[in-house]
This record gives structure tokens, C-alpha cells and sequence, in this order.
């Protein structure tokens, strides 16, 4: 039988970011270091391979600290916590490496500064995500306040309208972030930002490459987790910007392959935690059924690179 055609405009960037690479390579390097098991509070990215993948080389994941024994390392995710949580493991003594990824390490910094400065903070994220809870939780409870929309900016009560500053979660949506921005300074014409945008590079170059597809796509799949913050902006993204059918997928046998019915032209990418054999085992899926003809829509190129703990390197 003859496989109807497909255009497939495959985005890049797309997949892993710097900061997952980083956390992926910190626990392969712990593990190698002080031998299994080693444990990571929370998943250490939000991917269902990656972590199963990590599971089987020894990682043990845990959502609390108390679950981890004190004479075992144990990792902190990617996604950073909040002050309390390295504060306990020192007082258990016990040995950890915070693999944090820098650029929400910044956020936490600007957090601290704008507090040190006297500034109470507003920040735009997602209520629950462990990125959220980790920066609302470098400072004491209260000094920082949560919107997720236009919306909140309405009711946010603070304590002097000339004295805030606002961060936000780096995984959003930069449309949304932007309107909830401007919402912040209609209300509130002193708010001081972030001196360079907290939404890190990663987020944005995935979401202006959906952009770019969308439009000529009729279907969107997105590589990525259910409890992955960027990889549903992705698909949110894609609806917006023209396409009429965006579907998130973990793995090749997520695909719906009754809503790809009489689809000709497709976009596929990936979220910044999905590895790049899962968007193959999807091309792969797609060439299976359609006589596929791949094309590269290139918006950006990467080249971010961030170091591993010195304590999880050899001494130079």
C-alpha cells in the first residue's frame, strides 16, 4: 500500500537544554564517584526516560528529604529548593550536590537582592511546580507572592506599592509573561525587574521555534512530560500561533494516530527535557506510515554549556 505524504518541519532547537544536561551528567557522575545508591530529591528533570534510564544505573528518587538515609549522597534537582532543604542535610551531615540549574540559581540570587534591598517580591510561576516552591522558598514565608495570571495582579495585596520588584519562573510562556508584566507595571509604576530576563534562553528559542512552524503546520507534536512546565508551553504556544492540532507525547506509542488522519504537513520538537532518541523514535514512527520528507526549521543555535560541581570533578 503507498504511504500518503508528510512534510515534517522538525524544530531546533529543540530537547535538552544546558541545565538538564548538567543535572543528567551530575548524577551519572555521583553514582560513578560513591557507587549506588545514590538519591535525588524529586525528579532530577521532569522526564519519564531519563529518570527510569537513571533509576536503572542506581539513582533513587524521593520527594522529601526524610526519605534518604544520612550516609548516602543525595542530589538536589534541577529544578532548585528552597533554603530549608540544604540547611537540613547539614545538620543530618550529609553529602549533597545541588544540581540546580544556573540559570534558576540566578533567580534565587535576584530574589535574595531584591529583598536585601528592602523590596518585597512578586513572582509570576506556576503554584505547586518544584521550581516555584524552590524560589518562593529562599525567602521567609510571605516576602514573596505568587501570580500565575493577569488576572491575580488585581487582587495581589502588598505591603508598600513603591517598594516591590518581581522574578519569574524560567519555563513560561513569553507571551503570558509578558501581558502579566505589563499588568505588574500598570498597577504598579515602581516595580523594579529583573536585570536581564529570568525565562531562560532554552524556553524562549523552543517557543520562537514553534512559532516559525505553526503556521504552515497542520499538527504540532511536542516531545515531552505531563508535568513538564515547558514542554505544555510548547503545545499551548503552537495552538496560538496558528496550528490547528498541537498533541504532547512521551514516547512514540503516545501518539493519537486517529487525530493525524489526512494530516500532509507536521511540526514536530521537543521540550528541554526530552532526549533527542525519543524525537527520533518519533520520526522513525512517523516514516513507518507516511512517506516522509523531513525539513529543519532552524530559529537559533545554542552553544550554553554550564559545569559540573567542583566536587564531582577531578581536581585540575
Amino acid at each position: 500500500m503507498t504511504k500518503p505524504p508528510l512534510t515534517l518541519y522538525l524544530a531546533a532547537p529543540r530537547g535538552f537544554c544546558a541545565g538538564v544536561d548538567r543535572a543528567i551528567k551530575i548524577v551519572e557522575m555521583a553514582i560513578q564517584k560513591w557507587g549506588a545508591p545514590v538519591y535525588v530529591r524529586h525528579e532530577i528533570v521532569h522526564n519519564k526516560f531519563v529518570v527510569d534510564g537513571l533509576r536503572d544505573k542506581g539513582a533513587v528518587f524521593v520527594e522529601e528529604l526524610d526519605e534518604c538515609p544520612a550516609d548516602r549522597p543525595v542530589i538536589f534537582s534541577a529544578h532548585g529548593v528552597p533554603k530549608s532543604v540544604p540547611a537540613e542535610a547539614e545538620h543530618r551531615n550529609m553529602v549533597y550536590v545541588d544540581a540546580t540549574c544556573p540559570l534558576v540559581s540566578k533567580v534565587h540570587i535576584e530574589a535574595q537582592r531584591h529583598a536585601d534591598a528592602g523590596l518585597q517580591i512578586i513572582m509570576i510561576g506556576h503554584r505547586g511546580h518544584p521550581e516555584t516552591i524552590g524560589t518562593m522558598g529562599q525567602l521567609p514565608e510571605g516576602d514573596v507572592l505568587l501570580v500565575e495570571t493577569e488576572a491575580d495582579v488585581t487582587d495581589v495585596v502588598v505591603r508598600d506599592p513603591a517598594r516591590i520588584a518581581y522574578v519569574t519562573q524560567t519555563t513560561l510562556s513569553v507571551d503570558d509573561t509578558a501581558g502579566i508584566v505589563a499588568a505588574l507595571q500598570a498597577r504598579f509604576p515602581a516595580i523594579v525587574g529583573p536585570h536581564k530576563e529570568d525565562i531562560c534562553y532554552a524556553t524562549t528559542n523552543r517557543q520562537e521555534a514553534v512559532k516559525a512552524i505553526a503556521p504552515r503546520a497542520q499538527a504540532m507534536l511536542v516531545v515531552g512530560a505531563p508535568n513538564s512546565s515547558n514542554s505544555k508551553r510548547l503545545v499551548e504556544v503552537a495552538a496560538r500561533a496558528g496550528c490547528s492540532y498541537s498533541q504532547l507525547v512521551q514516547r512514540a506509542t503516545d501518539i493519537d494516530w486517529r487525530a493525524l488522519d489526512g494530516v500532509r504537513t507536521m511540526g514536530l520538537t521537543a521540550g528541554a527535557s526530552a532526549p533527542e532518541t525519543l524525537v527520533s523514535e518519533v520520526v522513525d514512527a512517523l516514516a513507518d506510515r507516511f512517506d516522509l520528507t523531513v525539513e529543519p526549521v532552524e530559529t537559533a543555535v545554542e552553544n550554553v554549556e554550564f559545569k559540573v560541581p567542583r566536587v564531582l570533578r577531578q581536581p585540575a
